[in-house]
């Protein structure tokens, strides 16, 4: 529908039916549709006040729902859902295909020697590092000494991962030895994201009945967030880290790569690339972005306060985070 706006639209919900994988499917499309990422300053904040101008009833003339929604998804893309503080660039849902397809395809093609390795595995967990924090849930930032430790230790955790896997397949086939990349990036993304939100662990994260009505904060709900992020993201990798090595292998005994092997990268980035197309959102689709747990799954403390106000409530609601 594209003509004049009907009133009651509910932006601060996406456009499609969060309880189909579809519905999510289609929200996530959109919000990391990398053309996002060319949008101006100017773009970003005429989406913002545009949202936020209708949320306090205040319509500009000539407003459309399509108009409205582009404006609710460029805002979505560029800000943080519980800060409401413009993420970085290179942190944005939107900046993940073309920066996972580039250093993705740098690492599996520059995996063979110990300072390539190096190299890329730090590059590598830089960017999630900015990722993981750009996208937490809550609204509790992380410490400077916080954020050091986690980083650390989630790049020391991916580079020694690699560098291990790498020395244990020195004897088998190069198709093997392919896919330690993923190997490593599987395993970072278990250190890496727990780590960088190691805060919500403590201290939880805001949990919400139906309405949004803040209920207070709960780890139990940070665990459950954290867990469904990692396999999401281990999972986003997969195919990017897994259907390339087979068709290089491949390419690679032909006479072509032979020929001119500087396009062994190009080619690699681009495989990549249109694996994470696809993979980026569909994978992001699989969780609810608003997930849910019962109230009995709580901390006893956060259970009682939720009985004396509002007895009959049964789920609680919270961001997972991306």
């Amino acid at each position: 529908m594209s003509g004049e706006l009907p009133p009651n639209i509910n932006i601060r919900e996406p456009r499609w039916d969060q309880s189909t994988f579809v519905g999510r499917a289609s929200h996530f499309f959109t919000v990391t549709d990398p053309r996002n990422i060319l949008l101006s300053d100017e773009q970003l904040e005429s989406a913002r006040k545009t949202v936020q101008d209708y949320g306090r009833g205040v319509t500009p003339p000539g407003l459309t729902e399509n108009e409205l929604w582009r404006a609710k998804y460029v805002y979505d893309s560029a800000f943080h859902p519980d800060t409401g503080e413009k993420m970085v660039l290179i942190g944005r849902m939107s900046a993940q295909v073309p920066m996972n397809m580039t250093i993705t395809g740098c690492m599996m093609t520059f995996y063979r020697t110990t300072p390539a390795v190096l190299f890329w595995q730090w590059v590598n967990q830089s960017f999630n590092a900015v990722v993981n924090y750009t996208n937490r849930s809550g609204d509790a930032p992380l410490t400077v000494n916080e954020l050091g430790t986690a980083y650390v230790s989630a790049t020391t955790g991916a580079v020694v991962t690699a560098l291990g896997l790498n020395a244990l397949t020195k004897h088998v086939s190069p198709l093997i030895g392919r896919f330690v990349p993923f190997a490593a990036v599987a395993a970072a993304n278990c250190i890496n994201i727990p780590l960088m939100r190691q805060r919500e662990l403590k201290v939880g994260i805001p949990v919400t009945d139906e309405q949004g009505t803040r209920l207070g904060e709960s780890a139990h709900a940070a665990k459950q967030a954290i867990a469904q992020v990692v396999v999401s993201r281990i999972l986003m990798a997969a195919p990017g880290m897994a259907i390339p090595p087979f068709i290089m292998n491949a390419l690679e005994k032909k006479a072509f790569l032979k020929r001119f092997p500087w396009m062994s990268a190009p080619i690699q980035v681009g495989l990549v690339g249109f694996c994470l197309v696809f993979a980026t959102p569909l994978c992001c689709a699989l969780f609810p972005q608003k997930s849910s747990m019962p109230v009995t799954s709580l901390e006893a403390e956060l259970q009682a306060r939720i009985r004396e106000t509002d007895p009959e409530l049964r789920r609680v609601y919270f961001n997972k985070g991306l």
